[in-house]
Protein backbone atom coordinates (compact mmCIF):
# COMPACT_ATOMS: atom_id res chain seq x y z
CA UNK A 1 0.00 0.00 0.00
CA UNK A 2 1.66 3.66 -0.70
CA UNK A 3 1.23 5.96 1.90
CA UNK A 4 1.96 3.90 4.35
CA UNK A 5 2.93 6.49 6.79
CA UNK A 6 -0.39 8.61 6.36
CA UNK A 7 -3.02 6.16 6.03
CA UNK A 8 -1.14 4.32 9.71
CA UNK A 9 -2.01 8.14 11.11
CA UNK A 10 -5.56 8.11 9.93
CA UNK A 11 -5.87 4.35 11.00
CA UNK A 12 -4.47 5.92 14.18
CA UNK A 13 -7.02 9.17 14.23
CA UNK A 14 -9.80 6.53 13.59
CA UNK A 15 -9.11 4.46 16.28
CA UNK A 16 -8.99 7.21 18.76
CA UNK A 17 -11.96 8.97 17.38
CA UNK A 18 -14.13 5.66 17.57
CA UNK A 19 -12.67 5.32 21.21
CA UNK A 20 -14.05 8.45 22.14
CA UNK A 21 -17.46 7.76 20.58
CA UNK A 22 -17.62 4.11 22.18
CA UNK A 23 -17.03 5.60 25.41
CA UNK A 24 -19.99 7.34 25.47
CA UNK A 25 -22.24 4.62 24.45
CA UNK A 26 -22.60 2.80 27.90
CA UNK A 27 -23.11 6.13 30.06
CA UNK A 28 -26.09 7.93 27.80
CA UNK A 29 -28.78 5.94 28.74
CA UNK A 30 -28.03 6.80 32.61
CA UNK A 31 -27.24 10.63 31.58
CA UNK A 32 -29.98 10.79 29.83
CA UNK A 33 -32.66 9.09 33.12
CA UNK A 34 -30.62 11.24 35.39
CA UNK A 35 -32.14 14.79 33.65
CA UNK A 36 -35.57 12.99 33.35
CA UNK A 37 -35.78 11.14 29.91
CA UNK A 38 -37.27 8.20 28.93
CA UNK A 39 -37.03 5.23 26.27
CA UNK A 40 -38.51 7.46 23.66
CA UNK A 41 -36.39 10.65 24.21
CA UNK A 42 -33.39 7.98 24.58
CA UNK A 43 -34.88 6.95 21.56
CA UNK A 44 -34.64 10.75 19.78
CA UNK A 45 -31.17 11.00 20.86
CA UNK A 46 -29.84 8.32 18.95
CA UNK A 47 -31.36 9.27 16.14
CA UNK A 48 -30.61 12.77 16.37
CA UNK A 49 -26.99 11.27 16.23
CA UNK A 50 -27.80 9.66 13.05
CA UNK A 51 -29.79 12.36 11.23
CA UNK A 52 -27.33 14.73 11.69
CA UNK A 53 -24.58 12.08 10.04
CA UNK A 54 -27.19 11.88 7.60
CA UNK A 55 -27.93 15.65 6.83
CA UNK A 56 -24.19 16.73 7.38
CA UNK A 57 -21.64 14.24 5.75
CA UNK A 58 -22.59 15.58 1.95
CA UNK A 59 -21.86 18.94 3.73
CA UNK A 60 -18.51 17.91 4.69
CA UNK A 61 -17.94 15.89 1.88
CA UNK A 62 -18.34 18.74 -0.90
CA UNK A 63 -16.63 20.89 1.57
CA UNK A 64 -13.41 18.31 1.69
CA UNK A 65 -13.51 18.44 -2.45
CA UNK A 66 -13.06 22.24 -2.22
CA UNK A 67 -10.75 22.80 0.75
CA UNK A 68 -9.11 19.12 1.23
CA UNK A 69 -9.20 16.63 3.50
CA UNK A 70 -7.27 17.53 6.27
CA UNK A 71 -9.46 20.76 7.14
CA UNK A 72 -12.38 18.63 7.26
CA UNK A 73 -10.93 15.53 9.25
CA UNK A 74 -9.67 18.29 11.62
CA UNK A 75 -12.68 20.24 12.40
CA UNK A 76 -14.53 16.43 12.69
CA UNK A 77 -11.93 16.01 15.51
CA UNK A 78 -11.99 19.16 17.23
CA UNK A 79 -15.82 19.55 17.10
CA UNK A 80 -15.78 15.65 18.27
CA UNK A 81 -13.81 17.02 21.46
CA UNK A 82 -16.44 19.79 21.88
CA UNK A 83 -19.31 17.88 21.92
CA UNK A 84 -17.87 15.25 24.11
CA UNK A 85 -16.95 18.15 26.57
CA UNK A 86 -20.36 19.22 26.05
CA UNK A 87 -21.49 16.05 27.26
CA UNK A 88 -19.78 15.69 30.02
CA UNK A 89 -20.30 19.34 31.64
CA UNK A 90 -24.51 19.07 31.05
CA UNK A 91 -26.53 19.92 33.62
CA UNK A 92 -29.64 19.92 31.55
CA UNK A 93 -31.78 17.33 29.38
CA UNK A 94 -31.63 19.84 26.83
CA UNK A 95 -27.35 20.42 26.85
CA UNK A 96 -27.21 16.66 26.66
CA UNK A 97 -29.47 16.41 23.51
CA UNK A 98 -27.42 19.71 22.13
CA UNK A 99 -23.86 17.73 22.65
CA UNK A 100 -25.37 14.29 20.52
CA UNK A 101 -26.76 16.61 17.52
CA UNK A 102 -23.22 18.32 17.96
CA UNK A 103 -21.42 14.85 18.03
CA UNK A 104 -23.42 13.86 14.84
CA UNK A 105 -22.44 17.23 12.97
CA UNK A 106 -18.96 15.99 13.83
CA UNK A 107 -18.37 12.66 13.12
CA UNK A 108 -19.75 13.40 9.48
CA UNK A 109 -17.21 15.35 8.89
CA UNK A 110 -14.46 12.75 10.04
CA UNK A 111 -16.05 9.24 8.61
CA UNK A 112 -16.64 9.79 5.49
CA UNK A 113 -14.11 12.53 4.83
CA UNK A 114 -11.36 9.89 6.28
CA UNK A 115 -12.39 7.07 3.34
CA UNK A 116 -12.08 9.93 0.99
CA UNK A 117 -8.72 10.62 2.25
CA UNK A 118 -7.83 6.97 2.16
CA UNK A 119 -9.03 6.62 -1.89
CA UNK A 120 -6.94 9.35 -2.73
CA UNK A 121 -3.66 8.03 -0.99
CA UNK A 122 -4.34 4.11 -2.36
CA UNK A 123 -4.13 3.01 -5.79
CA UNK A 124 -6.75 1.14 -7.27
CA UNK A 125 -5.36 -2.33 -6.51
CA UNK A 126 -4.77 -1.06 -3.04
CA UNK A 127 -8.07 0.72 -2.06
CA UNK A 128 -9.99 -2.05 -0.65
CA UNK A 129 -6.74 -3.02 1.72
CA UNK A 130 -7.03 1.01 2.56
CA UNK A 131 -10.87 0.51 3.56
CA UNK A 132 -10.33 -2.89 5.33
CA UNK A 133 -6.92 -1.62 7.36
CA UNK A 134 -9.82 1.62 8.23
CA UNK A 135 -12.41 -0.29 9.10
CA UNK A 136 -10.51 -2.47 11.42
CA UNK A 137 -9.96 0.82 13.40
CA UNK A 138 -13.10 1.81 13.64
CA UNK A 139 -14.28 -2.05 14.65
CA UNK A 140 -11.29 -1.87 17.06
CA UNK A 141 -12.36 1.61 18.23
CA UNK A 142 -16.39 0.27 19.00
CA UNK A 143 -14.89 -2.89 20.60
CA UNK A 144 -12.69 -1.11 23.48
CA UNK A 145 -14.30 2.53 23.41
CA UNK A 146 -17.39 0.82 25.39
CA UNK A 147 -15.35 -1.16 27.65
CA UNK A 148 -13.15 1.97 28.78
CA UNK A 149 -16.98 3.97 29.32
CA UNK A 150 -18.45 1.26 31.55
CA UNK A 151 -15.10 1.05 33.65
CA UNK A 152 -14.44 4.86 34.24
CA UNK A 153 -18.42 5.31 35.07
CA UNK A 154 -17.46 4.37 38.13
CA UNK A 155 -16.24 7.98 38.75
CA UNK A 156 -19.58 9.41 38.03
CA UNK A 157 -21.51 8.96 34.67
CA UNK A 158 -20.25 11.88 32.87
CA UNK A 159 -16.61 11.50 33.50
CA UNK A 160 -16.06 9.14 30.79
CA UNK A 161 -17.37 11.85 28.52
CA UNK A 162 -14.48 14.37 29.72
CA UNK A 163 -12.34 11.96 29.03
CA UNK A 164 -13.51 11.00 25.66
CA UNK A 165 -12.83 15.22 24.98
CA UNK A 166 -10.06 14.92 26.45
CA UNK A 167 -8.98 12.14 24.13
CA UNK A 168 -10.60 13.50 21.02
CA UNK A 169 -8.52 16.90 21.59
CA UNK A 170 -5.16 14.89 22.00
CA UNK A 171 -6.16 13.10 18.84
CA UNK A 172 -6.87 16.29 17.58
CA UNK A 173 -3.42 18.33 18.03
CA UNK A 174 -2.02 14.84 17.09
CA UNK A 175 -3.55 14.92 13.27
CA UNK A 176 -2.79 19.16 13.26
CA UNK A 177 0.94 18.18 13.86
CA UNK A 178 1.43 14.99 11.99
CA UNK A 179 -1.22 14.52 9.05
CA UNK A 180 -0.42 15.99 6.08
CA UNK A 181 -3.05 16.57 3.18
CA UNK A 182 -3.40 13.93 0.68
CA UNK A 183 -3.96 15.90 -2.38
Amino acid sequence: MQNKKQVSLIFLAIFIDMIGFGIVIPILPFAAENFGADGFILGIFVASFSLMQFLFSPIWGTLSDKIGRRPVILAGLLGGSVSFLAFGLSTSLEMLFFSRILSGIFTAATLPTVQAYVADLTEEKNRAKGFGFINMAFGLGFIFGPAIGGLLSSHGFLFPALVASGLSFVNFVGALKWLPESY
